[in-house]
């Protein structure tokens, strides 16, 4: 325990806390582009082929961003958005591009969890929702 004098002389230091996503700056999403695209390997119980992109990020930083969902249209001077979220299994991945907004499409021929994937509802229009009032 510190003396009332020692405290006197110097304050007790406030702990400084650590951004988990320090290149998006207290903002919700930020806009970048893409240098490079391509693909990687997760960590060890883990196999597959994990589709990231190295983007250039307007508050200058060169972060390292996953591609979620099936497929992908992304390519280099591509314009992404993206958001905060780590990949458990990439390390070093510690943001997501967000899909159906600016140069990346949304997944094709998805109808669970669309809103995750940039995806807009399918609607069926037939012929007997457009008789409106007719006999």
């Amino acid at each position: 325990m510190p003396t009332i004098q020692q405290l006197v002389k110097l304050n007790r230091q406030k702990i400084k806390k650590t951004t988990k996503s320090p290149a998006l700056k207290s903002c919700p999403q930020r806009r970048g582009i893409c240098t490079r695209v391509y693909t990687t390997t997760p960590k060890k119980p883990n196999s597959a082929i994990r589709k990231v992109a190295r983007v250039k990020v307007t508050s200058g930083f060169e972060i390292t961003a996953y591609i979620p969902g099936e497929g992908h249209s992304l390519q280099e001077h591509s314009i992404v958005l993206i958001r905060g979220g780590r990949v458990k299994d990439l390390p070093g991945v510690r943001y997501k591009i967000i899909r159906g907004s600016l140069d990346c499409t949304g997944v094709k021929n998805r109808k669970q969890g669309r809103s995750k994937y940039g995806v807009k509802k399918v609607s069926i229009v037939t012929s007997s929702t457009n008789k409106k009032g007719k006999k």
